[in-house]
C-alpha cells in the first residue's frame, strides 16, 4: 500500500461524512448546525498538496450531500436523470477541491513564509471561504442558467447568520458559513495537534470565540421585524395571518391564497388538471364565504388551471364568475402556446369582466425538466426527455404585476416569482429594484411527492424575504404554502396534499436592503478574488519549482527532485 494511502482514506472518510452533515442541515431535518460541521470536514479533507486528489474528495463530498438532497428529483423522472444531476453538481465541488490546492499555495506564501505557523490560518479562513463562495456562484449561473438548489445559504433561514442575507444576501451568508466552519476545524486542530499543551486549548477557544461572533453578530442588524405578526382573528371570527402589518410603509395588501390539491396524490397535477382548476375554484369560493370585498387579490399557484383561460370560453367564464364573488382579481397560473411553437410558464393576473390584464412569463424554465437541452445527446442517457413533449421558452420581461389597488388608490407593485425562479437571487433583486413591494411565488410540486422539495423551496422563499426585506407568499398546488414576514419569519404554513385557504395581510415596504442595493456586486467580487488567488497560488508553484532546478545539482539528485515535486503538483 501506498504509505499515503491510510491518510487520503481518512480525507475520503471526512468527505463523505462532511457530505451526510451537510444534507441534514436542510429540510426536512433542518439541523442548522450540520452546516458548519460539514465545511469544517471539508476543510480536513482537502488536506493534500494534490489538486487531483483534492478533487476526488470535494467530488464524494458533493455526490454524498446532493444524492439525498435532490432525491426528490426521482419522484418527477427516474433514477437515471437524478443521479445525473447530483453528479454535474457534485462536480463543482471537485473542482473546488482543485481550486483550493492552489488558493491555498498563495495564502502559504505570505510573508514569513511559515503560513499556518504564523497566523496563516486566518488567511487560509478567509481564502477557503471566498474560492468557495465563488465556485458556489458559478454553479448557480452554469451550465444552462445554473443550479443554485443547495447554497449553504438556504439552511441557515433560521440561524443567527441567516440575517446576514439582508447586509450581503446569499453571497454574504455563505462565506460566514465557510468562515466560522474552518474556525472549528481550526480549534479542533489546536487541540488535536499539541493535546497535552495549555496554550493549545486557549488557541482552540480563540477560535470558537471567532466563530461563534461569526454565527451570533448578525442578530444586530437592523432587520424590519414585527411585534404583531401572527394568526389573529377579524371581526367575524375568519382566521387573517398577519405578516407584520406594523411594518407596512405603503400600506397593507390584502391577499387570499388558494392550495387546492389533487384527489389522487399518486397521479400528478397533470393528469388532474380539470378537477385541479375545480379544486382552486372551490378554495376561492371559500374565501368568498369570508373574505368577499375584503381582499385585494386571490394568489393561484403555478399552472393551476390546466387550460388558458384566453383560449377557453368555459375556463374564462369559471374565473369570472370566482372573481366576481370573491370581488377581486386573482393571480392565476397557466401555459401558453405561441403558433411558433414551444410554451411559456405563465403567471396572469384576471379580472372579472376584463380578462387577463397583466402577464408574466417565467424567465429560467428548468433545464431538462421544463426543456431539453441538447436532446439527441440526453436522450441516449434517459428516454425521460421525451416526458417533455415542447420546450418551455424563457420570457423576457420583469418578474413584477400591478395590481389595482382598492378604493382608488396606487396600485400595488408585486413580485411573481414562479417556482424554482425564487432561487435566483438576480431575478428577486431585479423585481424589488423595480418596484415590488411584497414577494410572491406560485409553485407546482405536486410532481415532487411526499418528499422535502416544497420546505427546501419554502426556506429559500423565507431567505428572500430577509434578502429583500419583503413580506412572501409561497403558493402551491399540492403545499408547502406559506406566510412570510419581512424578517423571514414563518407565520404560518400549510401541509402536504392537502386543501386549504389563507389570508394574509402583507405590509407594502419600499425600502432597499443593503443586499438589494449591492446587487450582482458580492458575486463578482468572490470570484474575482478567487481567481486572483487561484493564480497566484499557480505563480508561487511554478516559481518554487524553477528555483529548485536552479538550485538543485546536476545528475541523479536533480531527476529525484523532479519526481517528488510530481508527486505534490
Amino acid at each position: 500500500m501506498h504509505r499515503r494511502s491510510p491518510q487520503r482514506l481518512l480525507s475520503l472518510f471526512l468527505a463523505v461524512t462532511g457530505g451526510i452533515a451537510l444534507w441534514a442541515a436542510f429540510p426536512d431535518l433542518g439541523w442548522w448546525p450540520g452546516a458548519f460541521v460539514a465545511v469544517a470536514l471539508l476543510w480536513w479533507a482537502l488536506r493534500e498538496d494534490h489538486a487531483w486528489w483534492n478533487a476526488l474528495h470535494g467530488l464524494a463530498f458533493g455526490l454524498t450531500f446532493f444524492l439525498p438532497h435532490v432525491r426528490w428529483a426521482i419522484n418527477a423522472t427516474e433514477i437515471a436523470p437524478w443521479i445525473a444531476m447530483s453528479c454535474v453538481e457534485a462536480l463543482f465541488f471537485a473542482l473546488f477541491g482543485a481550486l483550493w490546492t492552489w488558493a491555498r499555495r498563495a495564502v502559504r506564501a505570505t510573508p514569513g513564509g511559515r503560513g499556518l505557523r504564523r497566523g496563516g490560518v486566518v488567511w487560509q479562513a478567509v481564502a477557503f471561504a471566498v474560492v468557495f463562495t465563488a465556485v458556489e456562484q458559478w454553479r448557480s449561473e452554469v451550465p444552462f442558467g445554473g443550479f443554485p438548489w443547495g447554497r449553504l445559504a438556504w439552511a441557515m433561514v433560521d440561524a443567527p447568520v441567516g440575517r446576514a442575507a439582508w447586509l450581503g444576501g446569499t453571497v454574504l451568508v455563505t462565506f460566514a458559513v465557510c468562515l466560522a466552519g474552518v474556525g472549528l476545524a481550526a480549534a479542533t486542530r489546536a487541540v488535536v495537534a499539541r493535546p497535552r499543551a495549555a496554550a493549545s486549548y486557549g488557541r482552540a477557544a480563540a477560535a470558537v470565540a471567532a466563530a461563534a461572533a461569526i454565527v451570533v453578530v448578525p442578530v444586530t442588524l437592523p432587520l424590519p421585524a414585527s411585534s404583531e405578526a401572527g394568526t389573529v382573528t377579524d371581526d367575524d371570527g375568519a382566521l387573517v395571518r398577519d405578516a407584520g402589518s406594523d411594518l407596512a410603509e405603503d400600506g397593507v395588501l390584502w391577499a387570499g391564497a388558494v392550495q387546492g390539491n389533487v384527489d389522487d396524490p399518486d397521479l400528478g397535477v397533470f393528469a388532474q388538471r380539470p378537477e385541479l382548476f375545480g379544486n382552486h375554484l372551490e378554495g376561492t369560493y371559500e374565501l368568498a364565504e369570508d373574505f368577499a370585498g375584503e381582499l385585494d387579490i386571490v394568489l393561484w399557484p403555478e399552472d393551476s388551471t390546466g387550460v388558458d383561460p384566453r383560449t377557453s370560453a368555459a375556463a374564462s367564464a369559471a374565473l369570472d364568475a370566482a372573481a366576481v364573488a370573491v370581488d377581486a382579481p386573482i393571480l392565476v397560473g397557466t401555459q401558453e402556446y405561441p403558433a411558433d411553437g414551444g410554451r411559456y410558464n405563465l403567471s396572469l393576473l384576471w379580472q372579472a369582466g376584463q380578462g387577463a390584464t397583466e402577464r408574466y412569463a417565467k424567465q429560467r424554465p428548468a433545464p431538462f425538466g421544463e426543456y431539453i437541452p441538447l436532446r439527441p445527446l440526453v436522450r441516449l442517457l434517459s428516454d425521460q426527455v421525451d416526458r417533455v413533449t415542447t420546450d418551455m421558452l424563457p420570457g423576457d420581461e420583469p418578474a413584477v404585476m400591478d395590481v389595482p389597488a382598492g378604493g382608488g388608490g396606487d396600485d400595488v407593485r408585486i413580485a411573481t416569482i414562479i417556482c424554482f425562479e425564487v432561487a435566483y437571487d438576480e431575478i428577486v433583486r431585479d423585481a424589488v429594484r423595480r418596484g415590488a413591494q411584497v414577494l410572491v411565488v406560485p409553485t407546482n410540486n405536486a410532481a415532487f411527492g411526499w418528499t422535502e422539495e416544497s420546505t427546501q423551496q419554502l426556506a429559500m422563499t423565507r431567505m428572500q424575504a430577509i434578502t429583500t426585506g419583503r413580506a412572501a407568499v409561497q403558493v402551491s398546488t399540492v403545499g408547502v404554502s406559506g406566510i412570510v414576514a419581512p424578517d423571514g419569519t414563518l407565520v404560518t404554513s400549510t401541509g402536504l396534499f392537502t386543501h386549504d385557504t389563507l389570508a394574509a395581510a402583507l405590509p407594502l415596504r419600499h425600502t432597499i436592503t443593503p443586499a438589494v442595493a449591492a446587487g450582482y456586486w458580492p458575486g463578482w467580487v468572490a470570484g474575482v478574488v478567487a481567481g486572483l488567488l487561484v493564480v497566484a497560488g499557480v505563480v508561487v508553484r511554478v516559481s518554487a519549482r524553477v528555483h529548485r532546478g536552479r538550485a538543485s545539482p546536476p545528475g541523479p539528485g536533480r531527476d529525484a527532485t523532479r519526481e517528488r515535486g510530481a508527486l505534490v503538483g
